[in-house]
């Protein structure tokens, strides 16, 4: 896969989004998720001749992006864990904007979650990553992967019956 920086910066904007969308959801930082996306595309310009097919780059820009968002995570003081950084942004949202407000519930939510079951929750259901291939870009056993992942749906279920009343239906 190794070429020129006209192909290196193809294969950036083709991926760009997907690298900083997984950051952005493992560190709920705009900012923070912004350098480690680049630090991850520059980590790949480094590593660019060890890549031998699009699903190789693929898998390598899922496990590096995981990995070096949760060590921007691991570097942050405790006081900035968890939801708090969104606290400025829920608040510029309309009450016109339900089912954006929603969304953001849920992006408090995954927040809440350990570094590692966020990622697995994110690498099921936003990139739709089965459990052994969440297990291979993690470098875990297939049994972690599952217990991350039912730990981490209890764990978002609970919140979500405290956090998400007002969105259910009422009969």
């Amino acid at each position: 896969m190794a070429g020129s920086t006209l192909e290196f910066r193809e294969i950036v904007e083709a991926h760009q989004a997907r690298v900083y969308s997984i950051a952005y959801r493992i560190l709920g930082d705009r900012g923070t998720a912004e350098e480690v996306a680049q630090d991850v595309f520059l980590e790949l310009y480094r590593a660019i001749s060890g890549i031998v097919s699009d699903e190789h780059l693929t898998a390598w820009l899922r496990r590096v992006a995981v990995h070096r968002a949760t060590d921007a995570l691991r570097r942050r003081p405790r006081a900035l864990y968890g939801a708090a950084e969104f606290g400025d942004w829920m608040a510029k949202l309309s009450h016109e904007a339900a089912s954006f407000a929603l969304a953001s519930e849920v992006e408090k939510l995954l927040l809440t979650l350990p570094p590692t079951q966020r990622a697995v929750v994110l690498l099921r259901y936003q990139e739709d990553l089965a459990p052994p291939e969440i297990a291979q870009v993690l470098a875990m056993p297939l049994a972690t992967v599952k217990s991350h992942l039912q730990r981490a749906l209890k764990s978002l279920r609970a919140g979500a019956q405290d956090r998400l009343k007002e969105y259910t239906r009422r009969g």
